[in-house]
């Protein structure tokens, strides 16, 4: 697949010496959804404004379907920019102008026939969702409606680049969910590449193809969305995952697993291509140990497997010693020893 954006080696210093974006090189391939998540000042928004060409690099190139914007002037940046729709944490919609208005504006400043404008911006909103709306104002939307009002104004230009600037951050979890899944329908319908910023793990498990993750203005992490959650390798990327995965046991927990099972807790991954699971009984039964599970939970990613399980192991030392011996697990299976 070719590329619909790309990063070259970017960066991107601030007069002070703040270098907010630190060598930056990632590849967002036509058709997919790729998620960028960190923290706050890990470099994220400014990494957007790169692509969208609101900031120029200090160093490095991005390129748009080959071209490098980059090296473009603003006049010839211009007509470029209209390939890219862009969605806002804030809605950023004119609360002066009708749903309809703030859908038309965009194709208004291209220079649409006022005919075909309107056409397109209400075959828009019904796609959206928001048939019949295009009378009323923002402030008599919900904050989900809002955004669909956002996303509509995006796409009303027929980009074919969506940015979203953590576009579900200001919603509730359910309202969250029903964005997410505009987004994914933009996707597959429209074949829009999305590129999104984010610090929720929940958006990338449930859109993305791709994500990498950003500290301190540098990509610490990349790679396909289930490898990524099932076996992190950056500290960073780990605690992400922990914060969304919700299976493994935190220090609290654990202290209170630890004062009703006086046994060894071991905690296992459930994962695609993981043997943590297989030979467990026999394990057991070879060795006389019993076990309880004791905490866990297992989800999908992808529509792939992930989670992980807490056991106690109740028997001799020694036996219990070589059942976590035998579990074929790469890295510590303590429960508690990350």
């Amino acid at each position: 697949m070719t590329a619909a954006v790309e990063l070259r080696d970017v960066a991107k210093e601030f007069p002070g010496g703040t270098r907010a974006v630190d060598g930056v090189s990632l590849s967002v391939e036509a058709g997919t959804v790729f998620g960028v998540v960190g923290h706050s000042g890990a470099g994220k928004s400014t990494l957007l404004r790169l692509v969208n060409g609101l900031e120029e690099p200090t160093s490095g190139s991005v390129l748009l379907d080959g071209q490098d914007i980059s090296a473009l002037g603003e006049r010839r940046l211009r007509p470029l920019r209209r390939e890219i729709g862009m969605i806002f944490q804030q809605f950023n919609l004119f609360r002066s102008r009708t749903v309809l208005g703030n859908v038309l504006y965009p194709l208004r400043l291209a220079g649409t026939d006022r005919a075909a404008a309107r056409a397109r911006a209400e075959e828009t909103l019904e796609f959206v969702g928001l048939a019949g709306h295009g009378g009323r104002y923002p402030e008599q939307l919900s904050g989900g409606q809002r955004q669909r009002v956002g996303i509509a104004r995006a796409l009303a230009t027929r980009p074919k680049v969506l940015l979203c600037d953590e576009a579900t951050s200001a919603l509730d979890p359910q309202t969250t969910g029903e964005v997410l899944a505009l987004l994914g329908r933009v996707n597959r319908e429209l074949g829009v590449t999305i590129l999104l910023i984010t610090h929720e793990m929940e958006v990338v498990r449930t859109l993305c193809d791709r994500v990498a993750v950003m500290e301190d203005g540098r990509v610490v992490e990349s790679g396909e969305v289930y490898e990524v959650f099932a076996r992190p390798r950056h500290a960073t990327t780990a605690a992400f995952v922990r914060s969304e995965r919700h299976s493994e046991p935190d220090a609290p927990l654990l202290e209170r697993l630890r004062a009703r099972h006086p046994g060894r807790l071991v905690t296992l991954p459930v994962a695609d291509g993981n043997p943590a699971l297989e030979g467990l009984s026999e394990l057991l039964q070879l060795h006389g140990v019993d076990f309880t599970l004791v905490h866990g939970g297992v989800g999908e990613v992808r529509g792939r497997p992930l989670g992980s399980v807490t056991l106690e192991l109740r028997g001799r030392p020694a036996a219990v010693e070589a059942v976590v011996a035998g579990l074929r697990v790469p890295g510590p299976v303590e429960a508690g020893a990350r």
